[in-house]
């Protein structure tokens, strides 16, 4: 029973009010003295100093004291101090949290990003594929990451690297470009660090947005080339005259052995022209074709061989000869727009099968690269849906289409005879087992040797 001293609490309070003031009672015994306190404060604005329980307490004193109306003011003053502290304690906690529940990518992602604006730079070396860089895409995206690239022949381009190496420069960060000379050089050098760990985006690493569910290495580890381009081309590259042959009478490679085409064919000659190498690889590692064929086509078909391109063309255009295999398509579709009565074979007109090719479409990250960071930033924004979009739209011309393994890109752009077809068995040539071409041009050197 409270003492008499003690004022009786009113008839007319709540029933609102009352539960609230038991709650009350109830948790002073279990919080700490600091909200006790905020409690009490916050009942006694809520019933009125009249109907205060414990007239001995601090509180109950400052009412009588300064009046009830001025109380009010003091004490919300401190239930607001009291709610920013509470504020000031949770807040760096919610960060923490937030900062937590972040996905793994998007931390790395995030972190690679601010470690890659550190290093300020990231140096290319792009063979071929130039236009992507100029375009100035990937700087206005990332501004506080200047690119520079060094363009050329992918020949040239590796074995530059390779000769700074040797004198103790690593100045390249990442490599794209043709993947024989990619493989053979730089791969085979040891110069190239797991490009596939470097990838985080996860639109980049999801294997469903690529070509048959998969990413494609040019590599036996599955490691350091990534071949994200796949055009689909006619295996050996064939062209011909279109006043000379009739292409419908010829459906098979072995078919081009025919006495009449004999002294007829020229030929780009591997062993000197940059480039050509696709082709060869179909003509030499081809089950159905390979050195058996290579021995009679060069062998017994007396096939002029030339390193100059425009003059192979000309050739052919000017009825010299009636067959050029291989041969560079984009220069038959030039020659072929300015009139000349030259055409390629389509894709899929032999019966031996259909090349699968990159062309200049190979990524690899170099070992020790100075700016390791800007380069994953580069790696995977290349790799991206916007830098793949990117990358048909300007690499592409009329009649030399691009075509990249993301299958969530437009393909407006490509021809139907040229576009890939879901579980055809392609030639790819950028199979590891097919990338050495060493043995076709010694295979080339035996052959003609054998005919003097």
């Amino acid at each position: 029973m409270p003492s008499a001293a003690e004022p009786q609490p009113s008839r007319n309070i709540s029933r609102k009010d009352a539960k609230a003031a038991k709650v009350g009672e109830k948790w002073q015994k279990k919080l700490p003295r600091l909200f006790i306190c905020s409690f009490r404060t916050w009942r006694a604005w809520r019933l009125g100093a009249s109907q205060f329980p414990r007239p001995s307490s601090t509180g109950h004193r400052k009412i009588v004291s300064m009046g009830f109306a001025e109380w009010r003011i003091e004490s919300m003053k401190f239930v607001m101090g009291l709610f920013l502290l509470v504020c000031q304690l949770i807040g760096p906690a919610r960060l923490v949290l937030a900062a937590d529940s972040k996905s793994p990518w998007q931390s790395e992602w995030d972190q690679t990003v601010r470690a890659a604006e550190q290093e300020g730079q990231v140096m290319v070396s792009i063979g071929g594929y130039g236009a992507i860089i100029d375009s100035g895409v990937f700087q206005k995206t990332y501004p506080k990451i200047k690119i520079t690239h060094i363009t050329g022949a992918g020949t040239d381009l590796t074995q530059r690297i390779s000769a700074e190496r040797r004198a103790g420069k690593y100045l390249v960060d990442v490599y794209n470009g043709g993947g024989n000379s990619l493989f053979q050089v730089l791969y085979q050098g040891k110069m190239l660090d797991p490009i596939k760990s470097a990838l985080i985006l996860p639109e980049v690493t999801d294997a469903t947005k690529w070509w048959e569910g998969k990413q494609k290495y040019a590599d036996k580890e599955g490691q350091y080339i990534f071949v994200y381009e796949g055009n689909v081309s006619a295996g050996a590259g064939a062209a011909y005259n279109t006043q000379l042959l009739d292409p419908r009478e010829y459906k098979s490679y072995w078919d081009l052995l025919n006495p009449k085409l004999k002294g007829k064919i020229l030929s780009t000659d591997i062993r000197k022209v940059r480039g050509a190498g696709i082709p060869w690889q179909f003509l030499y590692y081809y089950s159905e074709l390979g050195p058996k064929y290579l021995r009679r086509l060069f062998g017994e078909m007396d096939v002029t061989l030339t390193a100059d391109l425009r003059q192979a063309v000309d050739w052919l255009g000017t009825g010299k000869f009636a067959v050029g295999m291989p041969i560079q398509g984009g220069t038959v579709y030039k020659a072929k727009n300015q009139g000349l009565p030259v055409d390629e074979f389509s894709p899929y007109h032999f019966k031996e099968g259909v090349n699968l090719s990159s062309a200049f479409g190979s990524l690899a990250l170099m070992n020790r690269a100075p700016h390791p960071n800007a380069a994953k930033v580069f790696i995977n924004w290349l790799l991206s849906r916007e830098g793949q979009t990117l990358f048909q739209k300007v690499i592409s011309q009329p009649g030399d289409p691009r075509n990249s393994r993301r299958i969530d890109v437009p393909k407006d752009h490509i021809p139907p005879d040229e576009q890939r077809r879901d579980k055809m068995n392609y030639f790819d040539t950028d199979d590891p087992d097919t990338k050495d071409l060493n043995p076709a041009m010694k295979l080339l050197d035996e052959i003609l040797a054998g005919k003097k």
